[in-house]
């Protein structure tokens, strides 16, 4: 059991992800993957297309899929607002496969104009599902 814990909130559009006590979370943003433990400076954070890593308070490890959204960090608690999030068996990995076949043909595509951003989220949102369930 963890000596300093925090509450751990991770809520999308359509349900509440994940609530509870956490030792550690651990996820990606547009900085970069960081690390976050009871008692981090208050601050806010943009989400990047990752896995979290996320520390429970028995010391189990639970690794899921987020997608886009915003960190709000305070003293005792971690709310994520994710536009998707998923656990490992909610990810259809043939689907991802294809998904990231397709983003890739769109960034190689030099036909007509492409949505450069668009594909390069789509491809980040593939790759972060197939490492998740890989």
């Amino acid at each position: 059991m963890a000596d300093k814990l925090f509450e751990l909130k991770i809520i999308t559009p359509d349900r509440t992800f994940y609530a509870g006590d956490s030792s550690m979370v651990e996820l990606n943003t547009t900085e970069g993957q960081v690390g976050i433990y009871a008692d981090h400076a208050p601050t806010a954070m943009i989400l990047s297309p990752g896995v979290a890593h996320i520390h429970d308070a028995e010391g189990n490890v639970k690794a899921a899929a987020l997608h886009s959204g915003f960190i709000e960090i305070g003293k005792k608690s971690v709310m994520v607002l994710a536009e998707i999030a998923e656990w490992p068996d909610e990810i259809d990995i043939n689907r991802a496969n294809e998904a990231k076949i397709r983003a890739e043909r769109r960034l190689s595509s030099h036909e007509g104009e492409i949505d450069v951003a668009r594909a390069e989220y789509a491809l980040k949102r593939a790759l972060t599902r197939i490492e998740l369930k890989g």
